[in-house]
Parts: structure tokens; C-alpha cells; sequence
């Protein structure tokens, strides 16, 4: 991860990568068959700790203020990893994830079906809850690229401010 953050171009070879772990290119193709592998191997790990940001995040907080931070973390996250952030949905294979069991998610996506079931309306039906769980991940993936492009100038506040109002509307 920290190689490609230092990636002008956003690419990143597996000989880059041994030569900085001071390894031969074949002992890194043991562990990683291509560059796609290496690619998804990135991706999952930057998931996983976007997870951990948003978790931290939710811990200090209840009901929408827990959903407005796990958003603010997912904006602060593309903000901080900005090349790691774009490989993460550049890589992952297409799907549509709501159709995925809940039980069968972890890290970013559980968060976000799991807070939109807490702050939905009293008896929301599944339908309702998807499509406010799109609402909330459009709002945060889009004010992040929006950033990442330069679009826009964000601070905390602002983060914090176009969040928390959204979910303040949708509450």
C-alpha cells in the first residue's frame, strides 16, 4: 500500500515490489500469480482497513451520529490511501452487492447495511433500506472522488457537515 501511494501513475509491478521487500521477482510470484492478484490482494487489505477506520469511528458514537461517522471515516479513508481507494473499485468484480446476505459481508459494506437498518424508519421495508443504503454510499463515494479530483476542497468540517445533514434529512 504504501508503494502505491507513491505511485505517480497508480500502477505498481510485482518487480517493484520485491526489489523494495528485498526479494527475487520469483518469490514474489509465488504469492502473487500477476499483477491482478497483487491488485486484489491490495484491494482487500484496503478494505479491511476502511473497515477498521469506520468501526473506530461508529464506536464513538450512537444512531445517526455512529451512521454519519462511518461515512465521514469512508470519505477521511479515500483522502488518506487516495491510490489505494481507487485500485479498491477499480479491482473488484462486478456484482450487486446488496444482493449478498448480510451474514456473508464484513467490513465496509456490513457497516453500512447495519447502520441504514438502525436509523431506517420503524418497520422500513428491505426495499426502502437498499435504496437508502445506496443513498448514504453515493453521497460518501461521490463527495470522496469529488475531493480526490480535485472538484471540491474539503476539510473535516465540511465532511462533517454535508454528512451529517444528509442523514439528518434522511432521519
Amino acid at each position: 500500500m504504501r508503494l502505491l501511494e507513491g505511485q505517480t501513475t497508480g500502477e505498481l509491478g510485482l518487480r517493484e515490489v520485491a526489489r523494495e521487500v528485498g526479494v527475487s521477482a520469483t518469490a514474489v510470484y509465488r504469492h502473487f500469480p500477476d499483477k491482478g492478484a497483487l491488485s486484489r490482494a491490495i484491494a482487500g487489505r484496503g478494505f479491511a482497513l476502511m473497515g477498521e477506520m469506520q468501526e473506530a469511528a461508529a464506536r464513538r458514537a450512537r444512531g445517526t451520529a455512529a451512521f454519519a461517522a462511518v461515512g465521514g471515516a469512508y470519505v477521511r479513508f479515500a483522502l488518506k490511501y487516495p491510490a489505494v481507494f481507487r485500485l479498491m473499485f477499480s479491482c473488484a468484480p462486478p456484482r450487486d452487492l446488496f444482493s449478498v446476505p448480510l451474514a456473508e459481508l464484513s467490513g465496509p459494506l456490513r457497516l453500512l447495511r447495519e447502520h441504514v437498518a438502525a436509523v431506517a424508519p420503524a418497520g422500513a421495508s428491505e426495499a426502502a433500506r437498499k435504496v437508502g443504503a445506496i443513498r448514504a454510499w453515493a453521497l460518501v463515494h461521490g463527495l470522496a472522488v469529488l475531493a480526490l479530483d480535485r472538484m471540491i476542497a474539503v476539510d473535516d468540517a465540511l465532511i462533517d457537515e454535508v454528512i451529517g445533514g444528509a442523514v439528518e434529512d434522511w432521519g
